[in-house]
């Protein structure tokens, strides 16, 4: 059975280096690489990370269905294919998602059984100081950034879980747990029922029955 794990949180809280070191952690847990419109930065890899399309391919993919959810964010679509999720069913694994609230609302809606986990850094002043860090984006797109944090850690009460990422290695550990907890959870109950019924039936019945 595979349970659907939506992660989510501002830009510059720590998610995608969580969601890495998870990946690395040998829980064979299977990562959806979304699409996006958006250009590569650094030393991002396609089909790694992200794979990269054109605008006009990702409407005409949004026009044919192949989306379980889409966004736009920042002037860019971001969206998740829906063979991700059968691949990971085929290979009986959950999967991770790591999108944004928009995604994440979408997903909530055709999945209702899915887990939400919003991440997000312990205050603002070190979102911002992570953000500078990075020297990927400009005042103008630092300061744009904040505000959306605002907003989108109102949408805090949409999710199951909010992880307050501290400190990477406390963090990486909540989230593994959480990923573990909610595998056994999720685990159907007839599953579990349906040899012990069987070992029943299998018995031959007593002579003082």
């Amino acid at each position: 059975m595979t349970t659907v794990f939506i992660i989510s949180a501002p830009s510059g809280s720590g998610k995608s280096t969580l969601v890495a070191r998870l990946l690395a952690s040998g829980l064979g847990v299977r990562f959806s690489v979304s699409y996006t419109t958006r250009k590569p930065r650094g030393a991002e890899q396609p089909g790694e990370n992200y794979n990269f399309i054109s605008r006009a391919e990702f409407e005409a993919r949004v026009r044919r269905g192949e989306f379980l959810e889409h966004a736009e964010v920042f002037g860019n679509y971001y969206g998740t294919h829906r063979e991700v999720l059968e691949q990971a069913q085929n290979e009986g694994k959950d999967l991770i998602l790591d999108i944004d609230v928009q995604g994440a609302r979408q997903l909530k809606e055709s999945i209702p059984g899915a887990v939400s986990i919003f991440i997000l850094a312990p205050s603002r002043d070190i979102l911002e100081q992570r953000l500078r860090t990075r020297s990927e984006d400009s005042e103008q797109v630092i300061q744009r950034r904040l505000r959306a944090a605002a907003e989108e850690i109102r949408n805090y009460n949409q999710y199951d879980y909010v992880l307050v990422n501290h400190q990477v290695e406390e963090s990486v550990n909540t989230l593994t747990s959480i990923i573990r907890a909610e595998h056994v959870r999720r685990i159907r109950m007839e599953d579990q029922i349906r040899p012990i019924l069987k070992s029943f039936e299998e018995r031959p019945p007593s002579l003082f029955e």
